[in-house]
């Protein structure tokens, strides 16, 4: 099961950095746990760390605005590199619920949205559109409309977003691939029985 998914108005995070790879969200050392435990932790921990394991303040997630932020938006390409199942698990222990970039690797995007992570791809003019209204005002809201498929920008203007139908019913039920099918149950049970009947 993962948490359902509708709608989300939250402060915002802008990493502007393009190309972010899986092992930049979190590094290989970090991948020898078996479960979502302590991944909060690793999340660019590279970036957002010193060598001391200090914080550096400046960096985006550090920022007092960020605090309880639950949208990522990051630059072109994010989520490439390695299949690794563990970067949308370090993104959601932080507390992100969506990222938002103009596009996203493949893997990365099928990982997010099993793991109950909602990856907006905007078209180039509204990112940049939403990039300059969140620079320009760090504690501005972004709203997430998954049933109506749109991104609320805080000037209020809209922008649609894609996702298939059936991540898009998992993520509104708060189920996964599981639980899609345990939800066909009595029909799966029906058939069965009828099958045992036939076979008598």
């Amino acid at each position: 099961m993962t948490p359902r998914f509708d709608k989300l108005a939250s402060r915002a995070v802008v990493l502007r950095r393009e190309n972010v790879d899986t092992d930049q969200i979190i590094p290989a050392r970090f991948l020898k746990v078996t479960d979502k435990q302590g991944l909060k932790e690793g999340l660019f921990c590279d970036w957002r760390l010193n060598a001391d394991g200090s914080p550096k303040p400046d960096f985006p997630l550090h920022r007092p605005e960020a605090r309880g932020a639950q949208i990522l938006v990051a630059g072109d390409n994010f989520g490439c590199g390695s299949s690794r199942e563990h970067a949308p698990w370090a993104l959601t222990a932080w507390g992100f619920k969506v990222v938002v970039s103009t596009s996203f690797a493949d893997i990365f995007k099928n990982n997010a949205l099993k793991n109950g992570l909602l990856p907006v791809a905007l078209p180039a003019e509204a990112h940049a559109r939403l990039l300059a209204q969140l620079e320009a005002n760090r504690t501005a809201e972004v709203a997430v409309d998954l049933a109506a498929q749109t991104l609320k920008l805080p000037d209020g203007s809209t922008a649609a977003f894609p996702v298939d139908s059936f991540s898009k019913h998992c993520l509104l039920n708060g189920i996964d691939e599981l639980g899609y099918l345990l939800s066909f149950r009595t029909e799966i049970e029906s058939y069965e029985a009828r099958r045992r009947e036939q076979d008598r």
